[in-house]
């Protein structure tokens, strides 16, 4: 008799433990679902805005360039490396996330996010480029326009991350150094901290060594 009451139970602990481990993983499926929702929304308002102000500014830069083919070249170097570079520095970053491995599905969140990022880059470059009424304007690379460069890149990306963690698209892991008091991650910000600068310049090197004569942009 206590033997069948001893099998009795263990058999509903393992039912209670069933039940409980099939709910939590419900749960948990539940969540991420949210998460995804949330970054389909966050993902694609952003790029979206960003696109089209690039196709405006890109009209209007064209129009009011005086070396139309070396303004398009310059444009798809900026995007060539920014992709690169920021697919690079996406996967490398990837363990500072919660949840995310070194898999098929990573590398393919990791390249539509370093899409996202080359809008950016690429929005920052023209911005500028109106600014300062000079589309080859990194040709001046001087220490005032690489500090401005970093910050508006560091703030940018500050918010970002803001707007990221808020909608709960993702997740810090514990290994992700954070910024005091605005609590969001280093990695992310200093990727736009760093990266921008190094972009424009090696596009700019690169087409330097292809063409000799530069036009400045004038408004």
């Amino acid at each position: 008799m206590l033997r069948r009451n001893g099998t009795h139970d263990v058999a509903m602990d393992v039912f209670r433990h069933s039940v409980f481990s099939g709910s939590h993983y419900l749960d948990c499926k539940a969540d991420e679902e949210v998460n995804m929702e949330n970054l389909k929304a966050t993902a694609l308002i952003v790029p979206v805005i960003a696109l089209i102000l690039i196709i405006i500014l890109y009209m209007h830069l064209l129009k009011h360039s005086n070396n139309r083919s070396s303004f398009k070249r310059a444009s798809y170097l900026i995007i060539a490396f920014s992709f690169l570079l920021n697919f690079a520095w996406e996967m490398l970053q990837m363990p500072l996330y919660e949840g995310m491995e070194l898999n098929m599905q990573t590398a393919i969140f990791c390249g539509l996010a370093s899409l996202t990022d080359t809008l950016m880059v690429l929005l920052l470059y023209y911005a500028f480029s109106l600014i300062y009424k000079e589309f080859f304007w990194v040709q001046h690379f001087e220490l005032k326009r690489i500090s401005i460069l970093i910050v508006v890149g560091a703030t940018g990306a500050i918010l970002a991350e803001m707007l990221h963690l808020s909608s709960g698209s993702w997740k810090y892991s514990r290994s992700m150094p954070k910024i005091p008091v605005m609590n969001v991650g280093l990695s992310p910000v200093l990727q736009f901290m760093i990266l921008p600068a190094c972009i424009y310049y090696l596009s700019f090197l690169f087409l330097k060594m292809k063409e000799s004569k530069y036009t400045n942009f004038n408004n």
